[in-house]
């Protein structure tokens, strides 16, 4: 019998969670263990911690970090990790008729994937790389705050009057342009991918949409992939207040031909994008 799977494939931090939060809620089956809210996603992360710890088994092996915030493409698995990851698909197709995953770290082995489900639909979550970089370095920042203020009384005031501000503009130059790198990777494998399957089989959004078109992107699911989901309003998940205003990066990144490398890349994925 056939499967509906769905890949819900996206850089971190460009609402992947979000979207299979709303996808869980509208009936998809994305996992009986998901990754735990933390304090830089109070509402949890969604991941299928199935696919989640092999992935970061993969990348340990390979002395990469696990978080899989890299910058090289497309990752190789061992026979042995390929045979591990055909068994957790073929559990996920025994309980289910249809189901989906998500975590971040698909991007970086979207090749195996399509090898293993030829015939699965992707549904690609793209966000802009000002977006992307600054959620990324305010969520490390946001340790680093957390660590100080928790210091005795006199230490916690320096840092806050004297010395916050500049640590932050220092740690945003440090990490910036890596972060950018690793955007540039994880959405240049998302492209190779989608220019290697039919148009039919992939979907590309902002997830900043579904708070206007969810459904239109409902009626795409169930009607073009014949996914059976129950609407679900993405209004009921969706906080704008926790929405923060963006830094301009490119004050932070030295090389500029990674600025016009990413500008080039999001151009491109907004082409492809659906329900601007």
């Amino acid at each position: 019998m056939p499967h509906n799977i769905l890949v819900i494939v996206g850089m971190h931090r460009s609402g992947t969670s979000l979207v299979t939060n709303w996808l869980e809620k509208c009936g998809l089956e994305v996992g009986e263990r998901l990754e735990a809210a933390t304090p830089s996603n109070i509402n949890g992360h969604f991941e299928d911690l199935e696919f989640k710890i092999l992935h970061e088994e993969v990348l340990t092996s390979k002395n990469l970090p696990s978080s899989g915030l890299v910058e090289v493409h497309d990752v190789d698995l061992s026979v042995y990790q390929t045979e591990k990851l055909k068994s957790i698909i073929n559990v996920k197709n025994k309980l289910y008729d249809q189901w989906g995953w998500k975590d971040p770290r698909t991007c970086l082995f979207l090749d195996t994937y399509r090898q293993l489900l030829p015939e699965s639909k992707y549904l690609v979550v793209v966000r802009d790389y000002q977006s992307v970089i600054d959620s990324l370095l305010r969520r490390d920042f946001l340790e680093i705050d957390k660590r100080r203020v928790s210091r005795h009384f006199f230490s916690k005031l320096i840092w806050n009057i004297f010395r916050r501000e500049r640590q932050q503009k220092l740690y945003y130059q440090r990490n910036a342009e890596h972060y950018l790198k690793v955007w540039l990777a994880y959405n240049e494998e998302i492209l190779k991918t989608v220019k290697s399957i039919p148009q039919g089989d992939y979907l590309v959004i902002n997830y900043a949409m579904l708070e206007k078109r969810d459904n239109e992107v409902f009626n795409f699911l169930t009607e073009k992939w014949h996914f059976s989901l129950t609407y679900s309003s993405f209004k009921d998940i969706f906080k704008k207040s926790l929405m923060n205003s963006v830094k301009n990066m490119e004050d932070f990144i030295q090389d500029k031909v990674l600025l016009m490398k990413a500008d080039y890349i999001q151009t491109r994925l907004k082409s492809l994008t659906r329900y601007n």
